[in-house]
């Protein structure tokens, strides 16, 4: 008598196919008469990311910033940054898709832009609020109360923090140092064009420029610098003047990271307390005012450090182990949710946005 193992053996394949044809459709019969097993009932958008490591993120942003759009053809955020499983998209018909719906707050509190409460929100999606302004100018946003699940923002305890530039390491350790500009013609820099008499910076600046001279550029002097000459200008000062328009929580813009360390000159600056900067900013790279009894004397030891070629160099040492890193591109900062898209809170909701944003 043939045993099973060699009737198995001797069937030909295409019988073989049939079988397991039949064994497939009995299964499939049985699970829509009795329900698919629990395991497998109602998988919405974030369950399947959380099974599937390789599933795509959607990130939807519903209108431009300042309305200066860039092209999304291709994969962006591979394509450019090296960020895997991050489609990005602005084609608002894709919004039942989307993970996360990015707003931008200009436009809102503006009224250039609405909110798409007329469409049903789509389990599991997530809207974030998304600002690079400081809060004395980010509009009422009492309005927003109840709405928004994630914020975008330069604050580093933001959901996704966009900063305006933040430090790397170099690849290569012992790697070549940047050159410290020794052209200097100047010693203390400021480069401004929203002057107002009642910033705390321009009082500053006024106090500061009977201690020291100081040379300024900008609008405000009617004397603009092209993109081209900011940073071979500012190169010729021994400092920069990085004072921000607002005394605003983790508010460090580009004056710090590109017009004074990549410029080549000392910054000092003015924003946030020491400690906000001391989080960021290597040791011993930056001269905050508040870290002086009066500007009298800190326009003391700026005089004293310019004539201190060695101890002025010091203040470059930092460049040997990091390099500056600026976001300058709306595209870099939205693909920036996809890594931590796993890892954002699921269930939050910001009851009350303005008391955030001017936490």
């Amino acid at each position: 008598m043939m045993g099973c193992h060699n009737i198995k053996n001797t069937l030909p394949t295409s019988m073989k196919k049939r079988l397991l044809l039949f064994f497939f459709l009995c299964i499939s019969l049985l699970c829509l008469l009795n329900g698919w097993p629990r395991g497998f009932q109602a998988i919405n958008r974030s369950t399947f990311i959380g099974w599937n490591n390789s599933a795509n993120v959607t990130i939807l942003l519903w209108h431009w910033p300042f309305d200066r759009s860039f092209s999304l053809k291709g994969d962006v955020c591979w394509d450019l940054y090296h960020i895997p499983h991050c489609r990005l998209v602005d084609q608002r018909s894709l919004y039942p898709t989307a993970d996360v719906v990015v707003f931008h707050n200009r436009e809102l509190v503006q009224g250039l832009q609405k909110l798409p409460f007329d469409l049903p929100r789509p389990q599991g999606q997530r809207w974030a609020w998304m600002s690079l302004e400081a809060p004395v100018h980010s509009g009422n946003l009492r309005q927003f109360a109840n709405i928004f699940n994630l914020t975008m923002t330069y604050r580093r305890d933001a959901d996704i923090p966009i900063p305006y530039g933040e430090l790397q390491p170099k690849k290569a350790e012992g790697g070549p140092v940047d050159d410290i500009p020794l052209n200097k013609s100047f010693l203390v820099c400021w480069v401004v064009s929203n002057y107002r008499s009642h910033y705390r910076r321009s009082k500053v600046y006024n106090e500061l420029s009977t201690i020291v001279p100081v040379k300024v550029y900008g609008a405000w002097t009617k004397k603009p610098l092209p993109s081209t000459a900011l940073l071979s200008t500012i190169s010729r000062c021994y400092f920069y003047l990085a004072f921000e328009n607002a005394m605003t929580k983790d508010y460090i813009t580009e004056k710090l990271w590109r017009n004074a360390y990549q410029g080549g000159a000392v910054p000092v600056v003015l924003g946030p307390p020491p400690s906000g900067y001391k989080a960021v900013a290597p040791p011993n790279s930056f001269i905050h005012v508040d870290e002086f009894a009066s500007l009298r004397d800190l326009g003391k030891y700026l005089q004293q450090l310019a004539e201190d070629k060695k101890r002025y160099s010091e203040y470059f040492n930092w460049k040997q182990e990091w390099s500056v890193k600026l976001y300058t591109d709306w595209r870099e900062r939205l693909c920036k949710i996809c890594p931590q898209y796993k890892s954002l809170p699921q269930q939050r909701v910001y009851s009350d946005l303005e008391a955030w944003v001017n936490s």
